[in-house]
């Protein structure tokens, strides 16, 4: 007899199983189907834990967002579609017109846009100000500043931000901290052990670490802060794809062990590039000439990270011609990946700036950012140093 249910489209249930996979299963699934209403009831009014559209959650983004959570010590940690994403999520899900936020001064370049730009249509004041200068810090405050956002390491010129200090701040102000830890990282830094009360990240980055995931996570030690970060993400779509969580998960589980290998190289390059001819200057927070170098070593300890930046001896024509020298070595706009990859800020993240503003910042046509990877110290620096040679002609 045939099957009564065999003309349906989805007759039939997923199969049980005694045993269960030691890979987390993806789970591209936008809908999640309930028995009855009364089950559906149960589940957004919190007495049974489910899914029910992706858009409100998914278990791929779950798992993910448990890992970031156990590194960055939080708890409820929203992941969503990118860095950028988490970064609007706080910055236009907390505050409201009339508000008033102050930004580090040296912010990822489309964090800054953001700020210079989109928020003062919604009429919410900006101000920016030296993160490693908290009396700056201070004077740039008004009575209805609600949040200070910095970055602990900024990007790309690597200054030091003192979050202790900053943190001291926002109690007495009644502000809110807000830290993107994207470069330092949880492995170096944890934000909210200092004192933080909104911590971003881009997953994108280091966390997953294999160029081919898009993401961002945002936590709050507040829970009622959470629950509204949360709800304007789902609001505002902001959704996590299942597959790049997926991945993001797979890159976590070797994001230690990736760390302190690239983190250990790069202060091996640092030294290298500083005794080159042809490099003006290396900023790297570990190295005794960066000019935050005591307060990173209080607020770091010995964790340098992976990132190191560079300024050439010469103006585009010479960037040019490092980067075409750099044999193996990925020129890309972005940063993390398990090989090394060279970023150019006046040509990529800080192009909107004028010359003048990315001058003042200390970014020239020569400057470079160096997302260290899992290379051979000793290739690297070769490759690094045939390439310096040859793009300023001191070899």
């Amino acid at each position: 007899m045939r099957n009564s249910r065999g003309s349906l489209i989805r007759p039939y249930p997923l199969p049980g199983s005694a045993s269960r996979p030691v890979v987390t299963p993806l789970s591209p699934s936008v809908v999640y189907a309930s028995d009855t209403p009364d089950a559906l009831d149960d589940q957004y009014e919190g007495r049974v834990q489910g899914f029910t559209y992706s858009r409100e959650g998914h278990p791929n983004a779950q798992v993910v967002g448990a890992h970031v959570d156990a590194l960055e010590g939080a708890q409820g940690g929203v992941v969503i579609g990118s860095g950028m994403a988490a970064v609007g999520a706080v910055l236009m899900g907390l505050l409201k017109t009339g508000d008033h936020v102050v930004g580090g001064n040296q912010l990822y370049g489309r964090s800054l846009r953001m700020m210079k730009e989109d928020l003062p249509r919604l009429g919410i004041g900006v101000t920016f100000a030296d993160p490693g200068d908290v009396a700056a810090i201070r004077a740039a405050m008004r009575p209805e500043t609600k949040m200070i956002l910095v970055e602990v390491v900024s990007n790309p010129t690597l200054r030091v931000a003192d979050i202790a200090g900053l943190a001291a701040l926002a109690k007495e102000t009644g502000a809110l901290l807000v830290v993107d830890n994207t470069f330092t990282t949880p492995r170096a830094f944890r934000p909210f052990d200092h004192g933080a009360d909104i911590v971003i990240h881009s997953i994108t980055k280091l966390l997953s670490g294999h160029s081919d995931v898009m993401l961002g996570y945002v936590a709050a030690r507040d829970p009622a802060l959470a629950q509204r970060l949360m709800v304007f993400s789902v609001t505002m779509g902001l959704t996590a794809s299942p597959f790049d969580c997926w991945l993001a998960e797979r890159g976590l589980l070797t994001f230690p062990l990736r760390f302190d290998r690239a983190q250990a190289t790069a202060a091996q390059l640092a030294d290298a590039l500083a005794g080159l001819p042809g490099v003006r200057r290396v900023l790297y927070p570990m190295r005794t000439d960066h000019p935050d170098h005591a307060l990173a070593t209080a607020l770091l300890g010995d964790q340098g990270c992976n990132m190191v930046s560079f300024e050439l001896d010469g103006d585009r024509a010479a960037a040019n011609a490092f980067t075409r020298a750099a044999e193996g070595l990925s020129f890309a706009p972005t940063l993390g990946d398990v090989g090394t990859t060279l970023s150019h800020p006046a040509s990529s993240s800080h192009r909107a700036l004028t010359v003048q503003d990315r001058a003042a910042l200390g970014i020239s046509e020569g400057f470079f950012r160096v997302s260290v990877g899992l290379e051979d110290p000793d290739a690297l620096i070769g490759v690094m140093t045939r390439a310096v040679a040859e793009a300023t002609g001191k070899g």
